[in-house]
């Protein structure tokens, strides 16, 4: 700890202006989590501010997260130089505010990194993302939103678990093929809407999101850890490349935050925070944001209170952040504002109005006027009541003010407490392969039917030609008994010879008596003609 700074809280810097009398600013660290600000206008010094408040939370044992959005933080796990450029400018700060004990020294480190480049791969699974994250993330209408939160019911219903992307897509697609009885169920699920959820898949893909969700799902205990001396871990989440596609990088810190929420129990208002969390580039996440989830946000920021996690959110514009949300941020330092624009100057207007006066700081006028490294400064003190406004030189960090080259990196990496737990992705069996399995299932189902209706077509059709084979034989054989019979009937030769001698015979005896019953008739005729 600094001059000035006990077990109980970290020193920020000196009030006052820098004046030799001038009030010490400390961070009461049972305060820490009643959350932050830190604003300014770039080139202001608000990394600065933020690296010195980062390594003083870890050196009190308290662990942090923070977004590296521009690469310099990684720096922190090394120890500051004196003949880095940095060294004069930080030294005479050291001395101007009279902290004796200021030296250099290096801070445990953990890197991260969405695509597992520059850290430890971070991963979570498509359920534990959730539909209203996940509709915000691909900037689905209302109606789309929906037909997503469908999609997980029905997942959910029928037990496949949706860890990748490919899980939600095989699962969108089995919806469009059922939509008609999922539409009488759950209400209507248009294969229009389906497609255009698909489409928004493969454009966060091409993003690099499917670096994202996964398994092994990151275990959030891993980032809330202290070291060997007690030290609390620094989490540093590389950002850089992240930025490129703002709508990931915020809905991925607000999931973050969300799963800090339901993981850590209920604390209240513990002697020293478990987490800091430093949220960077904090305008991205309420930027096109719906209000349902703007309202999460909030709900969110005002609970994890009660958890033991302080959040600061660093951002330029002190009006990037909601009303509703920065009216729980009790400890503020505001660099310095430019007031060229109308918004500007609404901006200065607003940090001026948030602060609790001091007749001694005329806060509209000084905030256009601060010095790098100069920031107008309100924490809360021990009872909770915010302190007067002070102009504050802030303390200069200890650590390296300058990010490290890729050998400094690797080596870092390689002693991590989670070295090996995140860096091979692993593919277990859900949503994809059941609904594989099912269609196979189907199709072989299908092809079973078709084999068995064709095995009873053709039995059928053995059994007619069989029928017709039978009748045809039994037709011929009647025919070959008739034939038989009509042989068998026929007189042999000497039968003919004999038949044909009694025709001859009974032809003469016929003539004989045809004449002469003639005759006798003749006589009988004219004898009565001449009586």
């Amino acid at each position: 700890m600094s001059e000035g700074s006990t077990a109980s809280e970290i020193y920020l810097g000196l009030g006052g202006g820098g004046a030799a009398d001038g009030p010490r600013q400390s961070l009461v660290l049972k305060r820490a989590n009643r959350h932050g600000l830190i604003a300014g206008a770039t080139g202001t010094g608000k990394t600065v501010s933020l690296q010195g408040l980062a390594e003083s939370f870890s050196a009190a044992g308290v662990p942090v997260f923070v977004a590296d959005v521009k690469g310099d933080l990684s720096g922190m796990a090394m120890a500051g130089s004196p003949t880095a450029k940095t060294h004069e400018p930080f030294s005479k700060r050291a001395a101007e505010i009279g902290d004796a004990d200021w030296t250099y020294h290096d801070n445990p480190v953990i890197f991260w990194d969405l695509f597992g480049e520059q850290g430890h791969p971070v991963r979570t699974t498509i359920s534990e993302m959730g539909p209203l994250l996940l509709a915000r993330l691909m900037g689905l209408n209302d109606t789309q939103e929906g037909v997503l939160a469908i999609a997980f019911r029905v997942a959910d219903e029928q037990e496949m678990l949706l860890l990748d992307l490919a899980d939600l897509q095989a699962m969108l697609s089995w919806c469009a093929e059922n939509a008609k009885e999922l539409s009488g169920q759950y209400g209507n699920v248009s294969k229009a809407s389906v497609g255009a959820i698909q489409r928004q898949l493969l454009t966060l893909e091409s993003q690099g999101g499917d670096h994202f969700f996964g398994e092994p799902a990151l275990d959030i205990m891993d980032m809330i850890q202290c070291d060997e001396k007690g030290r609390g871990y620094v989490n540093i989440l590389a950002a850089d490349k992240l930025m490129a596609s703002p709508k990931l990088y915020g809905t991925f810190l607000l999931w973050l935050l969300s799963e800090i929420f339901e993981t850590l129990p209920e604390v209240g208002d513990p002697e020293k925070p478990k987490l800091v969390f430093f949220f960077d580039e904090a305008h991205l996440l309420f930027e096109d944001a719906p209000p349902a989830l703007t309202e999460k946000i909030e709900q969110v920021v005002r609970l994890i209170r009660s958890k033991g996690v302080g959040v600061y959110f660093v951002t330029q514009n002190p009006i990037d952040v909601p009303e509703d949300v920065a009216g729980q941020l009790g400890n503020r330092v505001q660099h310095a504002l430019r007031a060229f624009t109308p918004r500007d100057q609404k901006a200065v207007k607003a940090a001026a109005d948030t602060f609790r006066p001091n007749p001694k700081v005329d806060v509209a006028r000084e905030i256009t006027e601060l010095k790098v490294g100069e920031a107008l400064v309100s924490l809360l003190d021990a009872d909770g009541a915010p302190s007067p406004v002070e102009r504050t030189l802030i303390k200069p960090p200890c650590s390296r003010a300058g990010p490290l080259d890729k050998k400094e990196r690797a080596i870092i990496q390689s002693v991590s407490p989670v070295e090996g737990k995140y860096d091979t992705a692993v593919n277990r069996e859900s949503a994809e392969e059941l609904l594989a399995a099912k269609a196979e299932q189907a199709v072989a189902a299908a092809a079973e039917a078709q084999a068995q209706e064709q095995a009873e077509k053709e039995a059928a059709a053995q059994a007619k030609e069989e029928a017709k084979r039978k009748a045809d034989e039994e037709r011929e054989r009647l025919r070959a008994e008739k034939a038989a019979a009509r042989e068998a009937a026929k007189p042999t030769m000497a039968e003919k010879m004999m038949q044909s001698a009694a025709r001859s015979a009974a032809t003469s005896l016929g003539r004989q008596f045809a004449g002469k019953l003639g005759s006798q008739l003749m006589r009988g005729i004219m004898g009565s003609l001449f009586k």
